[in-house]
């Protein structure tokens, strides 16, 4: 298909991997129901996220934000072609929908603790907060200044960069990040826009798609694929840090998306040097999204 075929505007968004150690001595992801209603993605199991807004790049944000002295939001991103403001803005996205949507917030006091949620005085004031931010009434620089606090970014590491497919409605310009449960706080999914939610190993992730119990859409059913690789929390954020992160606009065929190391991808904007040792095609089979080599 034509990538210029579809003039829809791609809308900039930020999603976030939440990650935890469990009892068990593996780790877990947090994965969240999308609303049978909603207009993208009915029902699917996703990562926290959604669009930038244009409060995530407020000026006055810079006032509350703590990072290590050497923070560069386009480096870490790995796209030079973004203002310095936006590729801020995509850290402060994810901040936002994370706290949004599962009522996780990555930022706390000057001296690096995160804010903690075991105080249930603390916990009431900070679920208020949500609603007022869900409905547009606040934003985050007024809770900073509020709660005289600070935000977190450095504590999001950038996975990957997927591109919604032109045959969709709606597109996305969405990065993934990578991120520690903060102490002291416990993920609740919003009764709005995602219903639903579960701690489950990347592998649990996988076979109760496989047997349909839940729904994993292309970009998330890839990325956990990917993360199961991974023995231990540790492994996966160094790996994470020197990962090359490059866009990913599937490219449909038939019943299959390919991606941009596939051999026969021909986007050549997004094309990417072949690669025959991780799946290149993500096929449709009875209802089902699964991975696949190109053979």
């Amino acid at each position: 298909m034509n990538s210029t075929k579809n003039k829809t505007v791609l809308k900039d968004a930020a999603t976030v991997i939440l990650i935890r150690p469990s009892k068990s001595g593996d780790w877990k992801i947090f994965l969240a129901r999308r609303h049978q209603k909603q207009s993208f993605m009915a029902g699917a199991y996703v990562f926290p996220g959604g669009q930038l807004e244009e409060t995530d790049n407020d000026p006055q944000l810079e006032y509350y934000i703590k990072t290590a002295d050497v923070f560069d939001p386009c480096r870490l991103l790995q796209d030079s072609s973004l203002p310095s403001e936006k590729a801020l803005g995509f850290f402060i996205a994810a901040i936002r929908e994370t706290f949004e949507e599962a009522g996780i917030l990555l930022g706390g006091k000057t001296t690096g603790n995160f804010v903690s949620f075991h105080d249930e005085k603390v916990l009431k004031r900070f679920n208020d907060y949500r609603r007022e931010l869900n409905s547009s009434q606040i934003t985050l620089a007024e809770i900073a200044r509020k709660e005289e606090i600070l935000f977190f970014p450095d504590n999001l590491i950038p996975y990957s960069h997927w591109i919604t497919p032109d045959f969709e409605q709606k597109r996305f310009n969405t990065r993934f990040f990578l991120a520690k449960l903060p102490p002291n706080q416990t993920p609740v999914a919003d009764a709005a826009e995602l219903t639903e939610s579960l701690w489950v190993t990347p592998q649990e992730a996988l076979k109760m798609h496989s047997e349909q119990k839940i729904i994993l859409m292309p970009p998330t059913l890839k990325t956990i694929e990917e993360l199961s690789a991974f023995r231990n929390i540790d492994e996966l954020f160094s790996a994470a840090k020197t990962k090359i992160i490059y866009p990913i606009l599937p490219q449909l065929t038939g019943n299959s998306l390919k991606l941009p190391h596939d051999p026969e991808y021909s986007i050549d904007a997004y094309k990417r040097p072949v690669n025959l040792s991780e799946p290149s095609r993500i096929l449709a089979e009875n209802g089902v999204w699964k991975t696949a080599f190109y053979e």
